[in-house]
């Protein structure tokens, strides 16, 4: 059964066509600038490799086109043979705890809340809407990537401000990668033979920590929006909310341009002047005052939501895991983290650690054979996830 795993940008469709349930690739590809100059497709089928320019004045032609590539390049011979489309969605709200087919309910459901994602949840529907005329066959499944913390308490989604927030307004801590952290924890029951106590370091250029009991989210570091938690790429993360009226009487913006800095020029970013780990970590070794201190915050605040989480789960953590593009494959930032580790009993081994680059096809542990928990850096595949919840949805 073949089945098409779909994230929808604003100006990009990035997509993996499945052969399920065997969940090998057919064909995947990412298309950029739709409505821009400059609008071009990539696509890899096997070791094959195709990328041109290709006019993309909006989502329908983008799919049009991905559909024509299907279609001319053989990977099928009738767009019938695609049984489901599955769609990332950011934001579910408090509405949607799993994956669900996406009916004229649920999309009128998402738009009443794409104020939560005004710039993910409208470019997430259009997707759908180009798919439904496309494959009026296929069966069009949303997968939310607030869904998986839908598990966390009252208490631990409550903000301390006044109940009626959250009442009229949904203030809450929501989480985000929850398409991330499920697969995580899937894997890991699948690796350790239980339902596991697990922390969950999803490290990329936008980072979460998730604290997981018997394979269900209990917290997670990303709250309302996905700039709070540790600090990020070019996010800051948590911070003081006096800060934000301060810094506008102070230089004069308004409050859309210092939302913009925090989101997009702080975190690593905001202190070493640059946000790619690869460069970061280059400049790290060169012994760059900037980035060291940049790392020594990061991979504090990395430490300090770990501890807490530890302390959460009462000490009983069955393992460490690191994950997403950093979490994979950047052997500082996980040296340093557990070397401030080790009051919790986290043993690093240096040469393991090292060997561990998931893009060089490795995963495993990387903590020595006495230490108190496991750290285990493991590749997490987003878009497998929204296809298994696509295969098992269809029955």
């Amino acid at each position: 059964m073949k089945i098409l795993s779909v994230n929808a940008g604003s100006s990009t469709l990035k997509f993996r066509l499945y052969e399920m349930p065997e969940e090998s690739v057919l064909m995947k590809g990412t298309m950029e600038r739709i409505g821009l100059d400059g609008s071009n497709l990539s696509i890899r089928i096997g070791d094959e490799k195709i990328q041109r320019d290709v006019v993309l004045q909006n989502h329908a032609d983008a799919v049009n086109v991905l559909l024509k590539e299907l279609l001319d390049q053989g990977v099928i011979s009738s767009l019938e043979e695609i049984k489901a489309v599955g769609h990332r969605i950011v934001h579910g709200g408090n509405l949607y705890s799993s994956s669900v087919v996406m009916n004229d309910r649920v999309i009128h459901e998402i738009e009443n809340i794409s104020d939560l994602a005004p710039l993910h949840n409208p470019a997430n529907l259009i997707g759908v809407r180009a798919f439904t005329e496309a494959i009026p066959t296929a069966v069009q499944v949303g997968c939310f990537d607030t869904a998986f913390h839908q598990t966390l308490k009252e208490a631990d989604y409550l903000y301390p401000i006044p109940y009626e927030w959250y009442v009229k307004y949904h203030i809450r801590k929501y989480g985000f990668h929850g398409l991330s952290h499920k697969f995580i924890t899937e894997k890991m029951t699948t690796i350790l033979k239980k339902n596991p106590n697990l922390i969950i370091c999803h490290i990329g250029n936008g980072a979460s920590i998730s604290a997981i009991r018997e394979g269900k989210s209990i917290d997670t570091s990303m709250g309302f929006t996905p700039n709070a938690g540790i600090m990020m790429g070019t996010r800051s993360g948590d911070i003081d909310y006096t800060l934000i009226s301060y810094a506008m009487k102070k230089t004069g913006y308004n409050l859309d341009k210092i939302d913009s800095i925090l989101n997009r020029e702080s975190g690593l970013e905001g202190i070493a002047g640059m946000s790619d780990l690869r460069d970061l970590d280059r400049a790290f070794e060169a012994g760059e005052e900037k980035v060291k201190l940049a790392f020594d915050m990061y991979t504090n605040k990395i430490v300090d939501y770990i501890a807490k989480y530890f302390m959460k789960l009462e000490g009983k953590v069955d393992a460490i895991c690191f994950t997403a593009g950093g979490g994979e494959n950047d052997t500082i930032i996980r040296a340093e983290v557990l070397k401030k580790l080790g009051a919790i009993g986290v043993m690093l081994d240096a040469e393991k650690n090292d060997s561990m680059i998931v893009r060089k096809g490795m995963e495993g542990i990387i903590t020595t054979d006495d230490s108190k928990i496991p750290v285990y850096v493991v590749a997490t595949d987003e878009e497998l996830m929204i296809a298994r919840d696509a295969f098992a949805l269809l029955g």
